[in-house]
């Protein structure tokens, strides 16, 4: 299957800390892969540089075969990347579909766009509450909710930043389910992850990240061996 996403040779600094050392590897079109590794291990950085948050020193990041490195995070996100961040950040103030809409792009060609209604399908705990403000959510339908508003954009690539940290047991499986249904969709994952079980039920493959390199690839048979896993 052909690559969705070809990261070569990323290196990446906050001010003068190099945080990314010639981090390489490669997703996928319709697959999952999860970056494993310890806090503080690069993990977020590596979707900080991809999205453009963090603009790499140097290396490639070829996505749909174009070299995105450097772009403006906007306009990364106009090519059909979605990113959704550790931290949620939605807009509190705001109801359910008004987030969402607040997402929206234009459909992509010969791809099925999302609507309000496809989204509350796949996360049908957003549904009961379509007119409640984000405010008044918790935590785990924030996640749901900021994961279907960065859909909205219509997004060949999703970026996942940590998605079950601190969610009960029961959304961290609706999570789970929610993203096996987006790659049965043909959308390409890319998460940061360290629950190992979470990480096991969804993805394809694992990079594992030390100190801000690559430790180790490998399918999913491999993450039986222990050795294969952050402590």
């Amino acid at each position: 299957m052909p690559a969705m996403l070809e990261v070569e040779g990323l290196h990446s600094f906050y001010g003068r800390a190099h945080i990314l050392h010639d981090v390489s590897f490669s997703v996928a079109a319709g697959a999952v892969l999860v970056l494993l590794g310890r806090n503080g291990a690069g993990k977020s950085t590596v979707l900080k540089s991809l999205i453009g948050l963090v603009r790499p020193a140097r290396g490639l990041v070829r996505f749909g075969g174009q070299d995105v490195a450097g772009w403006a995070p906007q306009r990364i996100a106009r090519a059909g990347i979605g990113y959704v961040p550790e931290e949620r950040r939605i807009f509190t103030d705001l109801t359910v579909l008004e987030n969402l809409e607040v997402g929206r792009q234009p459909a992509r060609e010969g791809r099925p766009a999302w609507t309000p209604d496809a989204l509350f399908a796949l996360f049908p705990n957003l549904a009961e509450m379509r007119h409640r403000p984000g405010g008044q959510m918790s935590g785990g339908e924030q996640q749901m909710l900021t994961i279907a508003r960065t859909l909205m954009g219509n997004p060949l690539l999703l970026l996942l930043d940590e998605p079950s940290e601190g969610l009960a047991p029961v959304i961290v499986e609706q999570m789970a389910a929610a993203i096996l249904a987006l790659k049965a969709q043909g959308v390409t994952v890319l998460l940061a992850e360290q629950n190992r079980h979470f990480a096991a039920r969804v993805a394809d493959r694992a990079v594992l990240i030390e100190s801000g390199t690559v430790a180790w690839t490998g399918g999913l048979a491999a993450l039986d061996d222990e050795t294969a896993w952050p402590e």
